[in-house]
């Protein structure tokens, strides 16, 4: 499979990509691609350093004639969202990433693929390694855990990078120069409920919700894709209220930066209310096959009697927890009025697990406007409050300020212009980049932000366009020529 990957060009960014996707990498569990990437910045001889927080560092100097240009900072992260089908067998923790090629796309064999951002550590490694390439002063920051807390780029301190320009390759629209982003807190509920006997008589069931589309819950929270979470409380609300059912366990979503893709629950409920209830339910999955037609065309609700079980969740806490996860905000929450087409503020609802006598709900909340971020986290604390749940905020990082007339937007915009006869889309994004938290430390150096065309990130069916990226990385060289000299 990874041989068809290797042979794409150009080669040497391949390569390293597939080398890079032999080695797991999941966010938090980054001891093997730290180790891996330390080993190849010694491999040339470059020097390189691991910070104490696990992000590496790899200084190569100019090449010749273009010593007194400015310091550039190259800078990807090394973990990646570990996704993939409930059908799926396959584990993270000790096989690399199956990659095929479809067309003009690579993909993964139903997990993620890791190009987000496995395609920029692999452009920054082909740009180390080379010795043919023209290049002012670089430093290549490979940080760590920015899927799930941006606790690398929160971790770096001052004075380590001596650059003026930072170039971000996290974007996933090649046509498109970010220079702002979002910032993000996670919110967290969680607490213990009473169960009851499940009551004589009654039969159980499983519930099901899969094969919606997901995708990243920045970047794609625009769309209007199903939330799995979402749409099984649905569910459950009806079934409590018109057939008396009584929920056994719920365990939906994943992630708080992908929106929920699946869910499944065990429930129970009158048996001779059982036929009726497989009707509604039947009834139901056509409607939302609808209602998500255009976004989820692959959606599928399903149900089935199962084990009996001997308990179920209290009435009383569950009439709290499904009505706070009604009422839980999900999606956009405020357009910008300043910017067209940015989504200003949203929430993710991205986990609810509610099982032996404990639950968890987790939301990943983003807005490019800290006070409405805040805001909008206090509604959400006050939703899960009044079902007697603990409530943290946690993994808060600022958003990044756009600074439209910086040298290196003009110099990337025209050079864009110039080679693809067309306009770049200057904008800000919705995703959190971590160019905000790394900007905290080093405030004077300008950043932006770009990419190859990366689709369905922190999904499944992720994948990346190969012309985009051949597109990406003649952009990325010529960029590099054309960085100016020093003051």
């Amino acid at each position: 499979m990874s041989s068809a990957v290797r042979n794409l060009e150009p080669k040497s960014l391949w390569n390293h990509f597939a080398d890079l996707n032999e080695v797991p990498r999941a966010s938090k569990k980054e001891e093997r691609v730290i180790a891996f990437a330390k080993k190849f910045g010694e491999s040339l001889g470059l020097e390189t350093l691991v910070d104490e927080v696990g992000n590496v560092i790899i200084k190569k100097p100019a090449s010749a004639g273009m010593e007194s240009r400015c310091t550039v900072v190259l800078q990807s992260h090394l973990d990646m969202v570990h996704q993939k089908n409930s059908d799926t067998n396959f584990d993270f923790d000790t096989e690399g990433i199956k990659m095929m090629v479809e067309g003009d796309w690579v993909k993964a064999e139903g997990t993620t693929l890791g190009a987000d951002n496995g395609i920029g550590v692999a452009s920054i490694m082909a740009l180390l390694a080379s010795d043919d390439i023209p290049h002012p002063p670089l430093e290549a920051l490979f940080t760590i855990d920015e899927e799930t807390g941006m606790t690398g780029a929160m971790g770096l301190k001052g004075g380590l990078l001596s650059g003026d320009i930072l170039l971000n390759l996290d974007t996933e629209d090649d046509d498109e120069l970010t220079i702002g982003c979002a910032g993000g807190i996670d919110v967290t509920a969680t607490g213990n409920y009473k169960v009851d006997a499940t009551p004589d008589g009654y039969r159980s069931y499983a519930i099901s919700v899969k094969g919606l589309t997901g995708g990243h819950s920045g970047m794609d929270i625009h769309l209007g894709r199903g939330n799995a979470n979402k749409i099984m409380n649905r569910l459950l609300m009806g079934g409590a209220e018109t057939f008396g059912l009584r929920v056994h366990e719920i365990d939906g979503g994943g992630l708080r930066n992908a929106i929920p893709r699946e869910s499944f629950a065990k429930v129970a409920l009158p048996a001779e209310q059982g036929a009726a209830f497989e009707n509604w339910v039947n009834g139901e999955a056509i409607i939302l096959k609808a209602e998500y037609g255009t976004t989820d065309p692959d959606i599928t609700v399903s149900i089935a009697g199962t084990d009996a079980m001997e308990r179920v969740v209290s009435k009383d806490f569950q009439g709290k927890i499904l009505r706070s996860l009604y009422a839980c905000p999900n999606g956009i929450y405020r357009m910008s009025p300043d910017i067209e087409d940015l989504v200003q503020t949203s929430n993710n609802l991205a986990r609810v697990l509610v099982k032996n006598g404990e639950y968890t709900i987790m939301c990943l909340t983003r807005s490019s406007v800290d006070s409405e971020k805040m805001d909008l986290a206090n509604a959400i604390k006050a939703t899960f409050e009044l079902s007697d749940a603990n409530v943290d905020f946690s993994g808060a990082y600022p958003g990044w300020t756009p600074k439209p007339g910086a040298p290196i937007v003009k110099v990337m915009a025209d050079l864009y212009k110039g080679m693809f006869q067309g306009n770049a889309h200057v904008n800000a994004c919705h995703a959190g980049l971590e160019c905000g938290i790394l900007g905290t430390n080093y405030p004077t150096m300008d950043m932006i932000s770009f990419g190859p065309n990366i689709r369905g990130a922190h999904s499944p069916d992720e994948k990346v366009q190969i012309s985009s990226v051949q597109k990406f990385w003649k952009f990325l060289l010529k960029t590099l020529e054309e960085i100016p000299s020093k003051n």
